[in-house]
C-alpha cells in the first residue's frame, strides 16, 4: 500500500509495458467486435513528471524522455506509433510533461466499442483515478485489489480482452502470486490475452518464475525482457519482462525488431541486454490414426 507510480511514471520499465500494450489494442482492433482492458494494478492513470516526486527519482528521463528525442528507424517508429502518438497528445506544446499510466494510454487508444475496467487498491490514488475517468461510460473504475479481479471480473460480458497485470512488487512472494493468478484467471478466461510485468533485479528468481509459469501448461506464453545495466553491485532495477499470453501471431517478430532498438536507447552501460523467446508454444493437436 506504500507504492506509489509517481516516482517511476515514465521510466524504461514503462517504455516497454506501454509500447507492448499498445501493441496488443492495436491488434484486437483489427475485427470490429468490442473488447475491454481489464487493468488490475491501475494506479492514478495520468503522471505529471514535472511534480516533485517525478523529479525527485527523474527516472522518466531515461525513459519516454530519451524516446521521444530519439531518431528511430521507420520500422521502430511504426511500431511504437500508438504509443508516442498519445504522448504526444497530452503533450501539445513539445516535451514531456504529462505521461499516461497504462488505463489513461488504454483509453485514448480505444474505438467507441471498446471498454476499460481498472483496479486500484490504494484509497487516494483511487480517487484520482475515478475523477479521471468521471462521467465516461468506457471506463468502470472500481477500488478493489487487483489479484482479486482475476476471478470475479473475468470473463468480461465483451468475451474479448487484454487482462494486464502490473502488481508493485512490494511483498515477498509476487512472483508466486503472478502464477497463481494467471493460472487462475486463465482457467475462467482461456482465450483472453494476458500481459504479466515482472520486475529485473539483482536476486531475482527469474528462473524459477518461468519454471512455475511452464509447470501450469497454459499454451501460447511470450516472454520480453529488457535490462539497461548490469546488476553488480546495484540494488535497484536493472530491467523488466513481460510474459503474454495468447500473444498475437506477428507479436514476437515486432519485438524482435523493437527489443533492440530499446536497448540501444535506453542503456545505462554495456551490459544492457533484451531477449524475446517462446516460455511455452502453442500446445500440438495429435491426430488419430
Amino acid at each position: 500500500m506504500n507504492y506509489r507510480h509517481i516516482y517511476h511514471a515514465g521510466n524504461f520499465a514503462d517504455v516497454l509495458k506501454h509500447a507492448v500494450l499498445a501493441r496488443l489494442i492495436r491488434y484486437l482492433q483489427k475485427k470490429d467486435a468490442a473488447f475491454r482492458v481489464l487493468d488490475t494494478h491501475a494506479g492514478v492513470g495520468l503522471y505529471d513528471l514535472s511534480s516533485e516526486e517525478a523529479q525527485k527519482t527523474g527516472e522518466w528521463q531515461d525513459g519516454i524522455g530519451r524516446i521521444m528525442e530519439a531518431e528511430l528507424a521507420p520500422q521502430v517508429a511504426g511500431l511504437l506509433e500508438p504509443y508516442l502518438s498519445a504522448v504526444r497528445e497530452l503533450n501539445p506544446d513539445g516535451g514531456v510533461r504529462f505521461y499516461p499510466g497504462s488505463p489513461k494510454l488504454s483509453r485514448m487508444l480505444f474505438r467507441p466499442q471498446d471498454r476499460l475496467s481498472a483496479m486500484e487498491l490504494h484509497p487516494e490514488d483511487y480517487i484520482r483515478l475515478h475523477r479521471l475517468f468521471e462521467g465516461d461510460h468506457h471506463a468502470r473504475i472500481t477500488e478493489l485489489d487487483g489479484w482479486l479481479a482475476l476471478g470475479a471480473h473475468l470473463p468480461p460480458k465483451e468475451k474479448r480482452g487484454i487482462v494486464l497485470v502490473d502488481p508493485p512488487f512490494e511483498e515477498d512472494g509476487e512472483y508466486d502470486r503472478l502464477v497463481d493468478g494467471l493460472a487462475r484467471a486463465h482457467r475462467r478466461f482461456p482465450g483472453g490475452t494476458y500481459c504479466l510485468w515482472y520486475p529485473l533485479k539483482r536476486g531475482a528468481p527469474i528462473k524459477e518464475f518461468h519454471e512455475a509459469l511452464q509447470v501450469t501448461q497454459i499454451p501460447k506464453m511470450l516472454c520480453a525482457e529488457l535490462s539497461v545495466r548490469s546488476d553488480r553491485g546495484v540494488t535497484g532495477l536493472t530491467g523488466s519482462g513481460l510474459i503474454i499470453v495468447n500473444p498475437p501471431f506477428t507479436l514476437k517478430d515486432e519485438l524482435h525488431a523493437l527489443l533492440p532498438a530499446l536497448k540501444d536507447h535506453l542503456a545505462q552501460d554495456r551490459f544492457a541486454s533484451q531477449r524475446a523467446f517462446w516460455l511455452r508454444a502453442e500446445a500440438k493437436t495429435v491426430n488419430a490414426d
